[in-house]
């Protein structure tokens, strides 16, 4: 007899979204980074971090260029 194994669910986009902003800035739960680690995925966790960082050095960018004009 096979084995069910039951996955938890991919994690959402809002999901990645808060878990990268968290890891950035290093402040997190315990038991919300076990649910992340169980529902994220390696793709989803560096797809979010490259636009999560892109995003970062856009505000800096802007807001660097709206000081100095």
């Amino acid at each position: 007899m096979k084995e069910i194994i039951n996955k938890p669910a991919k994690a959402g986009k809002i999901q990645v979204a808060k878990a990268v902003f968290w890891a950035f800035i290093g402040i997190r739960k315990h038991e919300d980074h076990a649910a992340d680690v169980e529902s994220l995925t390696m793709k989803q966790v560096v797809i979010g971090g490259i636009i999560g960082a892109a995003l970062f050095v856009g505000v800096l960018l802007l807001i660097v260029n709206l000081i100095t004009n």
